[in-house]
């Protein structure tokens, strides 16, 4: 009875402490733990580390969600071959998300179509993201849409 009492409590407390992963698998953690004898110190740590990757996965997702990135363009999937005027190491290097976005810049892609414009930079939009960049993936087609609309509806300004 008063372990039921000691789960439900641990149950409410992990909600209230705003730990869904380890409020979902610390049984499994603790049925391993006094299976293998852990100690306690390790015990925490596998929950936290779960609990931070857990985290991690869901901004990813998150993030994911909002940068409207194109479905399937990666660079791994890039033919540089195909367009010999883009470096792939500039492109590793923009990858990289070094000085240029502490800077706060943004990355613009010009030329004609079927350059790989939108691939290379939804691709790049990727890499960025992976290492906790937010980003937003926008044609300029659909810029300028948006921004005829809200003319139209005499909200440029707030657009």
């Amino acid at each position: 009875m008063s372990e039921t009492l000691d789960t439900t409590r641990l149950t409410l407390l992990l909600t209230e402490l705003r730990l869904p992963a380890t409020k979902q698998m610390w049984t499994g953690f603790a049925e391993r733990s006094d299976k293998e004898g852990w100690p306690a110190a390790r015990l925490l740590m596998a929950l936290a580390e779960n609990e931070l990757a857990e985290r991690d996965r869901r901004r990813i997702e998150r993030h994911l969600g909002e940068a409207r990135l194109l479905p399937g363009k990666t660079l791994d999937n890039f033919d540089f071959n195909s367009v010999p005027m883009i470096s792939k190491a500039q492109v590793s290097a923009l990858c990289a998300g070094d000085e240029w976005l502490r800077n706060g810049a943004n990355l613009l892609l010009m030329g004609p179509p079927g350059g790989g414009k939108s691939h290379l930079s939804s691709a790049i939009g990727l890499a960025l993201l992976e290492k906790g960049w937010r980003v937003l993936f926008a044609r300029t087609s659909d810029l300028v849409q948006r921004l005829q609309v809200a003319r139209r509806e005499l909200a440029l300004e707030a657009a």
